[in-house]
């Protein structure tokens, strides 16, 4: 069967994951890697400010190649598309045919992809989209993904949301604006296993810190995980 190699646009949060396990389920659909930004600054992806040593772990899990986009702090916006179309030659010279985002409703957002990647003849995928996003956490919680968050706006959401877990009781209380799947911008999260992942990521708090108006929860790599001693 001839099957479209995909690249994945990758922020290392819970949607990337979850957009990764629903691409996995299409047999004419074979992703190839992960593409990711990384400040080359503080080598960290970019907003969820994840360290790029769990950002390996993570592909590893996902038993896929990684593809590091190194972006300066600050980073002009023409100096990120020509990156990021630097990276997208280089797919499309080793066979990659199409892309897929993780985006769920932002149209602003998904016409500035449609127009980055006009006239390239990648095939773009959007698995999420239009999902109501209450079905769509709660979808992600049952289905066995696992995350933390990392990034927290206080404008929206206490400061005291940095560091929590994804999962049933941060849904149930969080303020009644705040979209449950943080589109909006106002969190950004970590996943460190479910589904897509052969093995957990594993992780451990870090300090929690306040920077350029949000409020970062670090997330450090943890022992790895062992057998027990039969």
């Amino acid at each position: 069967m001839n099957r479209n190699r995909v690249l994945l646009a990758w922020s290392s949060g819970k949607d990337s994951a979850w957009t990764l396990q629903a691409l996995r389920s299409h047999p004419d659909v074979q992703v190839a890697g992960l593409l990711t930004t990384v400040n080359e600054e503080y080598d960290r992806v970019a907003m969820h400010a994840v360290r790029r040593a769990l950002l390996e772990a993570q592909a590893e899990a996902a038993g896929l190649p990684l593809l590091v986009v190194a972006i300066p702090n600050p980073c002009p916006n023409e100096v990120y598309e020509a990156k990021m179309a630097q990276a997208v030659r280089e797919a499309i010279a080793g066979g990659i045919s199409g892309m897929a985002f993780g985006d769920l409703f932002l149209e602003d957002v998904r016409r500035y992809r449609e127009r980055q990647m006009a006239g390239t003849g990648l095939r773009l995928l959007f698995p999420l989209w239009g999902r109501p996003t209450a079905e769509l956490a709660a979808d992600m919680v049952a289905g066995g993904l696992r995350a933390r968050l990392t990034c927290v706006d206080p404008r929206v959401l206490d400061a005291s949301f940095a560091g929590r877990e994804f999962d049933r009781r941060f849904l149930s209380e969080l303020p009644p604006a705040v979209d449950p799947c943080g589109e909006n911008g106002e969190f950004h999260t970590f996943a460190w296993d479910g589904p897509m992942f052969r093995q957990p990521v594993t992780v451990r708090s870090g300090p929690v810190v306040e920077r350029d108006g949000f409020v970062f929860a670090d997330l450090l790599p943890g022992e790895p995980v062992r057998a027990a001693a039969s």
